[in-house]
């Protein structure tokens, strides 16, 4: 028995440059940044050393009705809005509820109840911590919230791996599909964790850029004078099903899911490998699974941070797996424009590169003043062709604790 052919029938997506996936596709596409200076009285009272981010461009609970906003936090808000657009944009299918899978992730979670609730239980007691804080704060809510909403039946799991969550979850979706335990499942990642303590935590580890007098250019990826990643929230979503059940209903189809694959580096809690042995086994493993070789790939949706070590791990990973040729290969690297959406960021960047092979365009990669030449990869502040015939791209996701996890995706 052949294995069922996975598709991507539905995206959404709410990121620091739009409030939709269309609306955050037009300002990439446009060269826009995300990142802005933080008006919030926390940065001045705790003194914090980074002073921007990339805060979402549409919060939330402007979207949502205010009943149920008020009973998730952030992270879920923006899950929920996330999948409401996928859902309808997939033409809001009729399924069997128990054919209805979640598979959606978070690097944190509900960070902002959880310390919300601490300050209110050191300031006011007991009495006051909200009820719904446990079921606000954790890391399940979003897809709890989601499986709820669209009363999937199948099963609601969660991915936790840091900045690798959410292409995991959308891995795990291809792969619980092709195991017949769901006919669709909406997969995707979500964060909202711009929070004094998070960018004290991130600007301690000296992981952030600290480019306070012009944020709008402090994410540059495999730029020479790069010096920490930007912090980024939102979340996406993408509705996947196999290509029989898509068809069989009349489906628009974006792409093809291929193949996906997840490694761990094993090799120190934070940094990664140096030589990208972990990241390359995953894309190698990516392509085995698609039955694709290095010659195939067309387009890279590239990690990229901006940390120093980072995006040299990214591009050796690379280059030993395609060798001399990843020089020519359109590469795109998306958080110079959204900044880092730590467990929303793999799946908002599988979004674009659905969209990439769609519309047969790499992305711009903004910001990189001059490249590293240790870097030399096929990088351009402008939109790169992909030219004709059939398109194959990878989307790699790299976290905290070693994860990896790199999707495949091919044009139809």
């Amino acid at each position: 028995m052949s294995t069922p052919r996975i598709v991507v029938t539905g995206i959404g997506a709410s990121s620091p440059i739009g409030g939709t996936a269309p609306e955050s596709w037009s300002a990439l596409l446009a060269g826009t940044s995300g990142a802005r200076t933080l008006a919030h009285d926390w940065v001045g009272q705790y003194e914090l050393p980074v002073t921007f981010a990339a805060e979402a461009l549409v919060r939330p609970d402007t979207v949502l009705e205010r009943p149920e906003a008020k009973r998730l936090d952030p992270a879920s808000q923006f899950a929920l809005v996330a999948a409401r657009e996928a859902w309808a944009d997939a033409g809001s299918p009729d399924v069997d509820p128990e054919r209805l899978g979640v598979d959606y992730a978070t690097g944190i979670g509900g960070v902002w109840t959880l310390l919300d609730a601490w300050d209110t239980l050191r300031e006011k007691g007991p009495r006051r911590v909200m009820p719904m804080t446990v079921p606000m704060l954790m890391p399940n809510a979003a897809s709890a919230a989601i499986s709820m909403h669209l009363g999937a039946r199948a099963y609601a799991r969660t991915v936790a791996s840091a900045c690798a969550s959410s292409v995991e979850s959308i891995i795990n979706g291809m792969e619980h599909l092709q195991n017949g335990l769901a006919d669709i499942v909406i997969a995707g990642g979500t964060e909202s964790a711009i929070h004094p303590i998070t960018l004290a935590a991130f600007s301690s580890m000296t992981a952030l850029s600290k480019r306070n007098d012009d944020p709008g250019t402090a994410s540059r990826p495999f730029s020479i004078d790069r010096d920490g990643f930007v912090m980024g929230e939102g979340a996406a979503a993408l509705v996947l099903e196999t290509e029989e059940h898509a068809r069989a209903r009349g489906a628009r189809i974006y792409a093809a899911l291929v193949g996906g694959a997840v490694t761990a580096d094993s090799y120190h809690i934070t940094a990664p490998d140096p030589e990208g042995l972990g990241a390359s086994r995953a894309v190698r493993a990516a392509l085995a699974q698609a039955g694709a070789s290095v010659d195939d790939v067309t387009h890279i949706n590239a990690h990229a941070t901006s940390t120093p070590t980072g995006d040299i791990a990214e591009y050796k990973a690379l280059r030993s797996v395609f060798g001399d040729r990843v020089h020519d290969i359109p590469l795109s690297a998306t958080k110079a424009s959204t900044g880092h959406l730590l467990g929303g960021t793999g799946a908002l960047e599988a979004v674009f590169t659905v969209l990439a092979l769609r519309d047969r365009q790499a992305p711009p990669t903004i910001n990189i003043t001059e490249q590293d030449p240790e870097i030399p990869l096929k990088v351009s502040p402008q939109s790169q062709p992909l030219g004709d015939g059939p398109q194959l791209a990878i989307s790699n996701s790299f976290g905290f604790g070693g994860h990896n996890a790199v999707a495949a995706f091919q044009s139809v």
